[in-house]
């Protein structure tokens, strides 16, 4: 019984270690942390490829005057 829970333990630590990924991702470029970590949790392949394919928003384009 405790084996058991031992490795489903050790799998929600691992699962949620790895959907702070994407969230980072989209952080640094500007976009939400916590939504992104929320989107990972359930679909992590497709946020990771959102994560990487999203635009900067950090980086402004400055009119020509």
């Amino acid at each position: 019984m405790w084996d058991s829970w031992f490795w489903w333990t050790v799998v929600v630590i691992i699962w949620v270690a790895i959907a702070f990924w994407p969230a980072r991702v989209a952080s640094r470029k500007g976009h939400s942390f916590f939504l992104y970590f929320l989107f990972s949790l359930v679909f992590f392949p497709a946020a990771l490829i959102a994560a990487y394919l999203v635009g900067d928003r950090r980086t402004a384009v400055q009119p020509a005057i």
